[in-house]
């Protein structure tokens, strides 16, 4: 332990990137984590599509009961198609707008993004969706007034990529609710004053991190919600050697990025100790 230089707190794929980086320059490490094994959330906790966030025994976990799905981001109506496949009587509430895309369009527009304006991009990208998925408003969907490339560069919100979820609720078949007002045992109240009864709620509202509970004098670089206090790309390096990786709600894309530069900086910090 005394040859130790870096400590990393957590072996998901933020804390394995940076491991991997920092080998790279054969800098020593140490990571520790609180679960059984490396990438918890991807091998124990995963629903069968997307390998990650939902038990899979839950799914099944769910034939001919009524469900809840809370949330519309790419976990919510992944789940929610999952249960319908399941025979599970699927309901999903959508609060916020939300952009509905394709794989392919996330990869044309990536594509693009490349040589062209984020906001040229971002009119192709809607222009496509509307001729596929149609006016989705009637469905209770909403689309966003920022594009979708421009969202993910400001505020770290993707587009759902649609698994086929979006012509289940089209079809009537995943019914979309309004907001809840009030939940009193297994019947959900709604702002319209119309009431349910559900057999199971799934909560698919995303999370937070808890790195500020756990973390001393880390005020720093992480605010009251755990989240970095200096804006995206200059977010990820604090002061005394803190570091975080994966906090600037970029996803796989926007770790690779942290990595690379904790790294670099790691690095060169040892090399001017050492001159």
């Amino acid at each position: 332990m005394e040859n130790v230089v870096v400590l990393i707190v957590g072996a998901g794929p933020a804390g394995l990137a940076i491991a991997a980086c920092l080998s790279q320059f054969s800098i020593p490490y140490v990571i520790v984590e609180r679960e059984s094994c490396s990438a918890s959330l991807w091998r124990n906790r995963a629903y069968d599509r997307l390998k990650l966030l939902l038990a899979k025994e839950f799914c099944k976990s769910y034939f001919g009961m009524n469900v809840l799905v809370v949330g519309s981001g790419n976990s919510g109506m992944e789940i929610s198609y999952d249960l319908v496949a399941h025979g599970a009587n699927t309901s999903i509430i959508i609060r916020s707008p939300i952009h509905v895309m394709t794989k392919e369009l996330i990869r044309l527009g990536m594509t693009l993004a490349r040589r062209l304006p984020l906001n040229l991009v971002d009119t192709l990208l809607v222009m496509a969706a509307n001729l596929i998925f149609g006016d989705l408003s009637r469905y209770g969907i909403r689309r966003p007034k920022m594009g979708p490339m421009i969202l993910k560069s400001e505020t770290g919100q993707s587009a759902v990529i649609d698994v086929g979820t979006v012509g289940l609720i089209k079809k009537g078949i995943i019914k979309v609710q309004g907001s809840i007002s009030k939940i009193m045992g297994d019947i959900v109240e709604f702002q319209c004053s119309k009431k349910i009864s559900f057999d199971a709620i799934v909560f698919a509202t995303g999370y937070k991190s808890t790195a500020n509970i756990w973390l001393n004098n880390g005020e720093n670089m992480l605010n009251g919600n755990g989240l970095p206090i200096k804006e995206y790309p200059n977010h990820w390096k604090g002061e005394n050697g803190l570091y975080c990786a994966g906090l600037g709600r970029r996803g796989l894309a926007g770790i690779a990025v942290d990595v690379k530069n904790i790294a670099s900086d790691i690095k060169s910090v040892i090399g001017t100790m050492s001159g």
